[in-house]
């Protein structure tokens, strides 16, 4: 009996295969040119004669000026926006989120008494929005012309696996140099020193996550709603910038007043003063010295929350911190007037075994 092959084997199947793009995959290309080019004519707006590169190289090429810092030191600062990022994307305020990430590692880079130098910025998102990317590029722009930096370069991403829809991501990176002379490390810093204070727009770019929840969720605020007990829309409150002090920082290095500078983030006083303080020292902060502005008043009220913790969730009103020698209080609060800066005398420098902040 003979067995019939062709029955046992069934026949081959034919496979169509198609040409898999990446537009097709959720990355397109053409959107990606599109917001590079935007980006490439708003970049050039903080070039100057340092910057030796165009946007678009696998590198940024920018050449130290070697007299303006003689045995120079590269100062270094990393950081996003966090939660706060969300609400700029909820009320269309994407320029302002830009001047945000700017300012803020100006800062980081200042209180070493270094002069900021060039910006690189990285946004990821879902879909690729050439708008919105043009406003948060143009806002880092203007923050760094105002700054004196230029934004080198950077990197935009469409990543539709990890972000939805046009939700993006925003972080920066930011060099800058002093001479090694000319370095602020905080180990001038002496009993009795004084602690000067200069306030903040608000919370500048920290403590969202507990802001959000409490007047979103806790209250029920809609973000165009205003408040009597904020003096201000909610929104408008929470979308204040985070400032620059870069300005009054030189003018208080220039008249040679100022020992230190501690940039108040995270963390608030408690955290971020003694970052700068010596070993054998404390701060001594009076918390009748200043009162908080409403909106820090307003949430710790919602939430109930303790003294303790406000003043490591929020900065509380104060963005930065001078330490100036007793002596030349008057002389620095002085410089600060002429410019318009308001200080204010938080407490001072006192015998400590450890290295943090006494609250009296």
């Amino acid at each position: 009996m003979s067995v019939d092959d062709s029955a046992a084997v069934p026949p081959a199947k034919r496979v169509t295969r198609t040409r898999a793009t990446y537009a097709e995959a959720g990355v397109d290309r053409d959107r990606a040119a599109i917001a590079n080019e935007r980006i490439k004519l708003t970049a050039r707006r903080s070039f100057n004669k340092n910057v030796l590169s165009e946007i678009g190289g696998f590198a940024g090429l920018f050449a130290l000026d070697a007299e303006r810092f003689p045995e120079p030191v590269l100062v270094a600062s990393t950081d996003g926006v966090g939660s706060k990022l969300q609400l700029a994307a909820q009320l269309g305020l994407h320029g302002s989120i830009g001047s945000d990430l700017v300012n803020h590692c100006v800062n980081d880079v200042a209180v070493q008494g270094a002069t900021p130098l060039f910006f690189l910025d990285y946004f990821a998102a879902g879909e690729l929005d050439a708008n919105v990317v043009e406003q948060v590029i143009g806002g880092i722009v203007e923050a760094c012309k105002a700054n004196g930096c230029a934004l080198l370069g950077g990197e935009t991403a469409e990543m539709p696996t990890l972000y939805r829809g046009k939700e993006y991501d925003l972080a920066g990176f930011l060099v800058g140099a002093v001479s090694h002379a000319k370095m602020l490390s905080g180990e001038n810093i002496a009993e009795g020193d004084i602690l000067l204070g200069l306030p903040s727009n608000g919370l500048h770019t920290n403590g969202y996550t507990l802001a959000r929840k409490l007047l979103f969720e806790t209250a029920g605020y809609r973000a165009d709603q205003y408040v009597n007990e904020l003096g201000d829309k909610v929104g408008a409150a929470l979308m204040r910038s985070h400032r620059s002090y870069l300005a009054p920082i030189r003018k208080l290095l220039q008249a040679e007043v100022a020992h230190a500078f501690a940039h108040i983030t995270g963390g608030g006083l408690t955290e971020n003063l003694p970052r700068i303080l010596p070993k054998g020292f404390a701060a001594q902060v009076e918390m009748a010295s200043w009162e908080p502005p409403p909106l820090f008043a307003h949430l710790q009220t919602l939430g109930s929350i303790e003294n303790e913790e406000m003043l490591r969730a929020f900065n509380m009103g104060i963005g930065l911190v001078a330490v100036v020698p007793a002596a030349l209080l008057k002389k620095a609060r002085l410089v600060l007037s002429r410019m318009n800066e308001r200080s204010i005398v938080l407490g001072r420098i006192v015998r400590g075994q450890q290295r943090k902040v006494v609250y009296c």
